[in-house]
């Protein structure tokens, strides 16, 4: 009978056993996952309301989240910006829409703080003027131009001019010039030209983009930027 030894190989992933039973691993795991689990019961039953009172909690600090960096409500306060948004409307402002190198576009219409520029409230306007753009009221048919290009505004409400009073403004490098959409009852850019700031929204200011109206449901859109700016030439060329 050949009576050659075989030799094995201890699996070098497993702790070395004194007794050489390894049998006790899973009982061990079990006991940590009883453990976990009275610990989980334990805080659930510490909480008053128990499970349910957690999901809340955790929805809550979903939403938070949700909120602080990603998408965050608001409410219309004025007429300033009818009638694509109505007083009362909520909006979803999606905050990153700027974010990784993407800066506010002319048509957005965007949200920011005017803390020190319009005033200590946060905002909704229509960006028309980027940095570098020279933007001017208005041409002999009444429209405001950007770097010389005239503007067709289809957003504007009904019976409103572009502007009643003329102006020209050059914006600065990362700053914004914006108005509302409701030229008659809207306080903006035109209004701040001689104040601190020349009327001039800060980019880094922005909160994000109005990309949703959630509220009231006969008002639900999505909303998506004007193409009136196609044409727009870049900074540099401008006449008029």
């Amino acid at each position: 009978m050949d009576t050659e030894a075989r030799h094995t190989e201890r699996d070098r992933s497993s702790p070395p056993s004194d007794s050489g039973d390894v049998t006790n691993v899973p009982e061990a795991s079990e006991e940590a996952e009883e453990r976990s689990r009275s610990v989980f019961m334990s805080l659930v039953s510490w909480l008053p309301g128990g499970r349910i009172t957690l999901s809340i909690l955790v929805c809550m600090g979903f939403l938070l989240l949700l909120s602080t960096f990603v998408v965050q409500p608001f409410q219309i306060p004025s007429g300033s910006m009818e009638p694509a948004f109505r007083v009362g409307d909520r909006v979803l402002v999606n905050k990153l829409a700027y974010r990784f190198g993407s800066e506010p576009q002319r048509g957005d219409a965007v949200v920011f703080d005017g803390s020190g520029y319009f005033g200590d409230a946060n905002y909704i306007k229509r960006v028309v003027g980027t940095g570098g753009d020279r933007v001017v009221c208005c041409d002999r048919r009444g429209r405001v131009k950007v770097n010389g290009e005239p503007i067709d505004e289809p957003y504007l409400y009904p019976g409103d001019t572009p502007s009643q009073v003329p102006f020209k403004a050059v914006v600065p490098e990362d700053s914004l010039f914006v108005l509302g959409d409701h030229r008659s009852d809207s306080r903006d850019s035109r209004d701040h030209l001689g104040q601190p700031g020349g009327g001039m929204v800060p980019v880094d200011e922005v909160i994000g983009r109005a990309d949703w109206i959630v509220w009231p449901i006969g008002h639900w859109t999505s909303l998506e930027r004007p193409d009136s700016y196609a044409r727009v030439p870049a900074p540099g060329g401008a006449h008029g």
